[in-house]
């Protein structure tokens, strides 16, 4: 049921593969935020419509972010999604892997029909009532996992942009909670936030430092 790796951008090679073992609808999952210092990780699950699937659907990491808000108008017009998060307490208590993991659960859960099949970017495989399969790079090999990537890294920048309103100082409508040098600036000014995920290791270290450093 897996096709070659090609080489290029993503197809339905996948899907059809399952469609042809009786295994429909098929959603791609992915997930956005593993590795900023603040805020959630938010995961996508979609199911594209093959009659009408939008034109350019690729890795979100290679598409500019014009191009991911065109995509993300039309998937939502054009195919069935999900969206799950994962928040920065539950990522604090379990790691960002496990966080990963029961996001994308979480997204699968909000699909308005039952999946018998779920392609799942990367090589861990979420808890799910459906069979799954992993793609290492799914986002580059699968127009449903690339759908899914598109969405959850708009659903998580614009969520970002909205916490930036809240808490200015860090840039995070720039930098959407990553550890940018500005961002690790403001932290030494303006202390740590409850945004901010404790378990990553320069928040960590930081609050060891200080403990009184609090937003």
């Amino acid at each position: 049921m897996t096709p070659k790796l090609q080489a290029s951008r993503p197809d339905f090679s996948f899907e059809r593969a399952a469609f042809e073992q009786n295994y429909q609808p098929v959603a791609g999952v992915d997930e956005a935020g593993r590795g900023p210092w603040a805020g959630p990780v938010a995961a996508a699950a979609v199911i594209l419509d093959p009659t009408c699937i939008p034109p350019g659907l690729n890795d979100s990491k290679k598409l500019s972010e014009t191009r991911r808000e065109a995509l993300f108008a039309s998937l939502q017009t054009h195919a069935e999604i999900g969206i799950g998060f994962a928040s920065v307490e539950e990522i604090d208590a379990m790691n960002i892997l496990r966080a990963s993991l029961l996001a994308m659960t979480r997204a699968v859960e909000a699909l308005r029909c039952a999946l018998r099949l779920a392609l799942i970017d990367g090589t861990q495989m979420p808890k799910l009532n459906c069979k799954g399969e992993t793609l290492v790079k799914g986002d580059g090999r699968s127009l449903s996992i690339a759908a899914a990537s598109i969405i959850a890294k708009v659903t998580r920048d614009r969520l970002m942009r909205d916490l930036a309103a809240e808490f200015p100082d860090f840039g995070w409508e720039r930098n959407k909670g990553y550890g940018t040098a500005a961002h690790a600036q403001a932290l030494k000014t303006h202390g740590v936030t409850q945004h901010h995920r404790r378990s990553f290791k320069p928040i960590h270290k930081m609050l060891c430092e200080d403990s009184a450093l609090t937003y």
